[in-house]
């Protein structure tokens, strides 16, 4: 059903999770690269939440530089390259972000799913969980290392492998709505929804490969606004905000 303003704290609180970063929150909307103070800024909202104890992995996007299936259709570029291309882009974000994170006393380690062995570690899922019981961060890079994958995909292989409690998608915009709410000023926001209802529903909330993964492997999906300071801490601490999907009922 529709909420209005669900920010009651609750019982849930997450020992190991994984966030899903795009492109865009390394640089102001519409904006391109990286803009050092919204770096700084989500190292600063990292490193809060992993400060409550929290085993934390973070995918990042690369759409700040590249999107490789817009890029390809405009730019006569194979899509496999394109999508390659925008790849590297990730591994610029996961770079910038551990050097903030290392700046801010928080030790994070680069895992890629592409062979940049001079800059990122190869992800290893044991070397990953090892990194995560230490204390690490780890930011993953790359996508998968496939073409035709998208980086929600990623977040939710990367969610499955490393047995997370919870994949944290963070947005510009506070959960999922019945409509677009810039458009539609009586778009209500959901507090919860299962996977069938947001496919039913044609939300768009991440791709069917992605939403079918969390949903065959238990694993829920958050959609919260990363913008608002304290958000992602928030979240890890157990407080309910933006909107939550989840598998169907057991039956």
């Amino acid at each position: 059903m529709p909420a209005d303003q669900p920010t009651q704290p609750s019982s849930r609180r997450y020992n190991r999770v994984l966030l899903k970063l795009s492109g865009e929150a390394f640089c102001p909307p519409s904006g391109f690269g990286i803009e050092p103070n919204e770096l700084n800024a989500i190292a600063t909202e990292v490193k809060s939440a992993f400060d409550t104890g929290v085993q934390l992995a973070v995918v990042v996007g690369g759409g700040n530089f590249v999107r490789g299936a817009k890029f390809a259709k405009s730019a006569h570029i194979h899509q496999a390259t394109a999508d390659h291309m925008g790849m590297l882009a990730t591994v610029i974000n996961g770079l910038a972000l551990k050097e903030a994170l290392n700046h801010l006393g928080v030790q994070s380690r680069v895992m890629t799913a592409i062979d940049v062995r001079s800059v990122a570690e190869p992800f290893i899922r044991g070397r990953a969980i090892r990194h995560l019981e230490k204390g690490r961060v780890i930011i993953l890079v790359a996508g998968t290392g496939n073409p035709f994958c998208t980086t929600d995909t990623c977040a939710a292989l990367r969610a499955t492998e490393l047995e997370c409690q919870l994949l944290m998608k963070a947005t510009k915009v506070d959960g999922v709505y019945t409509a677009d709410p810039k458009k539609d000023p009586n778009a209500k926001r959901f507090d919860r929804l299962t996977f069938p209802d947001a496919v039913s529903r044609g939300l768009a909330i991440m791709d069917m490969t992605a939403l079918t993964m969390c949903q065959e492997n238990g694993i829920p999906v958050l959609v919260f606004d990363f913008k608002s300071p304290g958000n992602i801490r928030r979240v890890v601490e157990g407080h309910s905000l933006g909107t939550l999907i989840t598998p169907p009922p057991a039956t």
